[in-house]
């Protein structure tokens, strides 16, 4: 029998977003269209903030990749691409160290094709650039879908994916990754039944997962320790300027632990480029399925006190603010 069919018809983008900053741009930035722009690269994105200013210029977005915790850059055209934005883009890149750079656009000349195809040749595995061109269709008068078309990606990026997408088939995890993801799937559907106002990240089979706090540089994560019988949760400071956050933090340290009703244990760490500050449960067994119902409660609570205390807090920091104490007049 004879179907049917209709064509695709192509819809200019600027009928859907009237213009990038305004439109796409936040529209990028909602989580179902990052989980579908993910999809398309194998990347499990999460949304740490939009119109980042970078000296005299904003990028669009920065996302976390959950599965390594690095950063991912993501700049966007509603418009061919141009030389403009080649400069902006490693700008970008460098100020905000990021591993992962996707350049969306309508479409994309083959001179900036060759040039984003040249950066993943000359850089080295630790480093990913992606084009990607974005398009919209329609069939008569049905609902728009839009779709991302990978133009150009890592020389190894798809027998990447398919090498991992192989590896979880085959189940080649072993027994504390499985654990391990046992229990943050099992979080993350405590934290969705509870209806929980922050969203659990995608389980790995990691001993820890990252949860945003809204802030490039700033991160919460969860831990499972089992050889100390423990579980905590870190504020992480991971970023430029880590000492003056950590110090300025620190100045509103009675407040804050007011606010928790308890102590916090405050870690500059010195000689490292990272600082945290960490609640623990002791006597906790994260090995122990019986009790895991009370270790999703527990992290459920605290990892709501950590959002509400720190949050507002991340969100007014200026590193200007602080004083070492050795350039006091």
């Amino acid at each position: 029998m004879c179907q049917n069919l209709k064509q695709l018809t192509s819809v200019d983008l600027n009928e859907v977003w009237e213009n990038e900053p305004q439109h796409f741009t936040p529209w990028l930035a909602r989580e179902e269209n990052l989980t579908l722009l993910g999809e398309t690269l194998g990347i499990d994105l999460e949304l740490e903030e939009q119109e980042i200013n970078i000296g005299s210029f904003r990028a669009d977005l920065l996302c976390k990749n959950t599965v390594d915790g690095s950063w991912v850059l993501i700049e966007n055209q509603l418009a061919p691409t141009d030389h403009t934005h080649v400069g902006q883009l490693l700008t970008y890149a460098s100020g905000l160290s990021a591993s992962t750079v996707i350049w969306i656009a309508q479409t994309f000349r083959s001179e900036h094709q060759a040039m984003v195809d040249w950066l993943n040749r000359i850089t080295d595995e630790r480093y990913r650039f992606f084009g990607i061109e974005v398009k919209v269709w329609q069939i008569e008068d049905s609902a728009r879908a839009v779709q991302f078309e990978v133009v150009s990606s890592p020389n190894d990026w798809s027998r990447g994916v398919s090498r991992d997408i192989r590896r979880a088939a085959n189940q080649e995890l072993s027994e504390t990754d499985k654990l391990h993801l046992r229990f943050w799937t099992g979080l993350r559907e405590y934290m969705q039944d509870k209806a929980s106002r922050l969203n659990c990240p995608a389980p790995r089979p990691w001993r820890y997962i990252v949860f945003s706090i809204g802030r490039a540089g700033f991160s919460i994560e969860t831990h499972l320790a089992p050889t100390r019988n423990e579980i905590s949760i870190r504020l992480c400071i991971d970023y430029d300027n880590v000492e003056a956050y950590f110090y300025l933090l620190q100045e509103q340290q009675e407040a804050i632990e007011k606010a928790f009703g308890e102590p916090l244990e405050w870690n500059e760490l010195p000689g490292n480029k990272r600082s945290r500050i960490s609640l623990t449960k002791v006597d906790t067994d994260p090995l122990d399925e019986n009790d895991w119902s009370h270790q999703y409660e527990w992290f459920t609570a605290k990892l709501e006190l950590f959002d509400k205390v720190f949050q507002e807090r991340i969100r007014r920091l200026d590193a200007a603010d602080w004083i070492p104490e050795n350039d006091d007049p």
